[in-house]
Order: structure tokens, then sequence, then C-alpha cells
């Protein structure tokens, strides 16, 4: 594993008109043809007030949501997928109870950062193993760029994968299971199915499970 940066400066994020994937540039300009007005570029991390020295806990995702992310430039806001997560934040008290699924809603993270694996919306949701490798370059910074980082969640096989590939860490060495939990490279990795509409209305993913998931995780940094 990288060594944790010290410096708390903020990791690398990508630019607004990122040409790394054609793919997903391509779907991006289409997006920003027909909705001028929405965010249609790469999601930023989001932290917390006190920025990367204070991040205990760093969510990953898998990619901004065309009607969510894509067109309100904050994770998981504007979609279903954000209603869930963020609920689960405020009363494990890793954010405060102003959600309201729009940028300006007063919404604050409390030592926790959130972010996506892939930051471009992908076409159908459903970014490719090349987008997911390259993308991967502002994960691993961000991982290895929180001096106070303690646990990681990820959101999903594909978050969990490059999470750990991002570490350096092999895949059988912490596979992905909902609400498993491993301490490796210096970190508790827990990992919870997405919290996406699909999941959740199929039964796939419960609210009493996505809490466990983050209650776990509240008893962990606590203890």
């Amino acid at each position: 594993m990288t060594p944790v940066s010290a410096s708390g400066a903020e990791p690398p994020q990508p630019d607004r008109d990122c040409p790394l994937c054609p793919r997903l540039v391509e779907f991006r300009r289409t997006w920003r043809e027909k909705e001028p007005d929405w965010h249609n570029a790469p999601v930023r991390t989001f932290m917390p007030a006190g920025g990367p020295a204070a991040v205990e806990l760093l969510i990953v995702g898998l990619a901004p949501g065309v009607r969510g992310a894509n067109r309100t430039g904050r994770p998981f806001t504007g979609d279903y997928a954000g209603d869930l997560l963020y609920a689960t934040l405020s009363r494990f008290g890793f954010a405060n109870d102003r959600f309201a699924a729009r940028p300006d809603d007063g919404l604050e993270l409390k030592g926790t950062a959130i972010m996506n694996a892939v930051r471009c919306v992908p076409p159908e949701n459903k970014p490719l193993p090349v987008e997911i490798n390259t993308c991967r370059q502002f994960l691993t910074p961000t991982l290895t760029g929180l001096p106070n980082l303690r646990a990681v969640v990820t959101l999903g096989r594909i978050a969990h994968d490059s999470t750990l590939r991002a570490l350096g860490i092999r895949l059988k060495d912490a596979p992905f299971r909902h609400d498993g939990r491993q301490d490796i490279a210096g970190l508790r990795i827990a990992s919870s199915y997405h919290c996406s509409r699909y999941n959740t209305n199929t039964g796939v993913l419960t609210t009493e499970m996505f809490e466990t998931v983050f209650a776990s995780v509240r008893q962990f940094l606590d203890g």
C-alpha cells in the first residue's frame, strides 16, 4: 500500500472536460446538448467542512446517475440512492439532517467523504472495465491522500473491487459480499450492496440491511 499523505491537501480531481474515456466524453456531450443547465461533468469528491484531514470514513460508489449526480454535481444527490444513503448517514452521525436532494440543501458531512469509482456518468449505468481502470488514477490518490482515513464503505462489487485494486489488495483477500468486514492495509473495508432503487425494489437490499453496515462502521470508529 502506498503511504498515506500527511499533508491534508485535497486529492486530485478530474477536469470538467476530462478527455480520458472517449465513450464517456461522448455521452457527456450528448447530455450537455439535451440538458445544458445540468452539471454534465465528472463529479468531484464530496468532502466534509474540515477537508481531507477530517475524513475518517470514505464511501465509494459506482458512478453518477444520469438524473442524479450527473444533474446536480454532488454524489448521490437527485435520485433514490441518495435518499437511502443520506438518511442512513444522518442516523449514524456521519451527516447532518439537511438532505433535500439538491446541492444547496445545507447538507454537511461529518468525518466522511463520498466519491464514485467512475467520475462520469456511463451509458445504462454500466462503465466498461477500461473506464473503471482509467478512473482509478483519481481513486488511488484519494485513498492514500486522506491522512486520518480509518474505514471505507464500498457500495457494490465494482466499487469494492476497484477500491481493493487501488490499495494494492488482491480481490481474493477481501471478496465482495454484503456486510463484509475486512481489516486490511491499515483500514476497515466494509462492503454493501449498492443502495440503488433496483436493489431496494427487488428486495436485494433492505433499509435494515443497509443500516447494519453503517452501524458496524460507527461502532468500529467509536471503538
